[in-house]
């Protein structure tokens, strides 16, 4: 039995990545359009063309950092997607899979229970309560 093996040269293994996180980025920005939020759209960050380091934007008050990668890293993520939002007013909140799985949301326990008490004050305008 044998097995193939294809070499890369180093910069086209970095380029091989760079599709992947491009192709995660716009598959992110279109979920979030199916979602509803229209304005969803990968950034031009990745050319230095914006004052924007949001990966994806049009989640209004969310810093979207995009991670598509087999290993994890997340404190690092987090921390990155914290310092980028820094002064902008949104929560940092790291969208991440890596392959055959799903997209999971990881974000500094503070901010999401801001966002779950902001979605209980909304269930308790609806019951009336």
């Amino acid at each position: 039995d044998r097995v193939a093996v294809e070499r890369k040269s180093l910069p086209d293994l970095v380029m091989c990545l760079g599709r992947e996180r491009e192709r995660f980025e716009r598959e992110l920005a279109r979920t979030f359009r199916d979602y509803g939020y229209t304005g969803s759209r990968r950034t031009a960050q990745y050319c230095g063309n914006t004052g924007d380091a949001s990966d994806v934007v049009g989640l209004p008050g969310i810093h979207v950092e995009a991670k598509h990668q087999e290993k994890m890293c997340l404190y690092d993520w987090v921390a990155q997607a914290k310092r980028d939002s820094k002064g902008t007013g949104d929560l940092p909140a790291v969208f991440h899979k890596k392959n055959y799985a799903e997209v999971l949301v990881t974000m500094p326990l503070d901010d999401w229970m801001q966002l779950y008490r902001e979605w209980e004050a909304g269930q308790e305008l609806e019951e009336g309560t």
